[in-house]
């Protein structure tokens, strides 16, 4: 078995003691909250220590680098997830490694990632990114355009839509924080009043994700927190 370093479970406790912390202010349960180890630019044994410290769901952002983990990793039971841009001549290989599709903006690319998700494994989880600060760096559509797309999204095989995801503004103030997330939040209850059934937020990254789950986050997207800061030449995303 790996020694897990000392450090890893240092960050594994500190990150849960803070959700448990949020969801007891929020009045929920812990075990409502599943932490995503955002693990793009971190090494393979690196997914191994956070995983021996009992996280085993895992995102990553860029394709080539996530497929040699995932098959260096084969031996330890994780559940990945896609969280990075979707491009059309990559969802075939995305739909067939992946658990988890976090960022579907487009029927187009649903529609791919249904027809190429292999017929023995269970249906994809996919959840539609919001632009929720209207952003023009951000990819998403609006809350207006969320409708048809679930509804469309939502009729299609070998897949499984499950919520919504965002990544808002950066704000320091967790009252502004809060102001996004609840508006996310009203989107998915929105949905949800029209018969959509979806059961997950994606929402809150290392710097928010306290304000996230008061708001109803699900799913945290955490990297900074857990692995520490990503090597120069990959840390050029938004922090997760």
């Amino acid at each position: 078995m790996l020694m897990v370093p000392q450090n890893s479970l240092q960050q594994v406790r500190l990150v849960r003691n803070r959700i448990e912390t949020a969801t007891r202010d929020a009045g929920r349960n812990v075990d409502s909250v599943t932490l995503l180890a955002v693990s793009k630019g971190h090494s393979a044994n690196s997914i191994r220590a956070i995983a021996e410290a009992g996280v085993r769901d895992i995102g990553e952002s860029y394709l080539q680098e996530a497929l040699g983990k995932i098959e260096e990793l084969r031996d330890v039971p994780l559940t990945w997830h896609f969280i990075g841009r979707l491009q059309a001549n990559k969802t075939k290989v995305i739909a067939g490694h992946f658990d988890w599709v976090h960022g579907v903006e487009r029927l187009k690319i649903a529609e791919r990632l249904s027809e190429q998700r292999p017929f023995h494994a269970r249906p994809l989880n996919v959840c539609l990114q919001v632009n929720i600060g209207g952003e023009g760096s951000k990819g998403g559509v609006t809350v207006a355009e969320l409708p048809a797309l679930a509804a469309a999204v939502g009729v299609l095989p070998r897949l499984k839509l499950r919520g919504l995801m965002c990544i808002p503004p950066d704000e320091d103030d967790p009252t502004r924080q809060r102001m996004w997330f609840t508006a996310m939040r009203r989107a998915l209850e929105e949905l949800n009043v029209a018969g959509a059934g979806l059961d997950t937020l994606s929402m809150g990254m290392s710097g928010d994700f306290e304000a996230a789950i008061l708001e109803g986050a699900t799913i945290v997207r955490i990297g900074t927190a857990l692995f520490g800061e990503r090597p120069p030449a990959t840390n050029t995303a938004p922090p997760q």
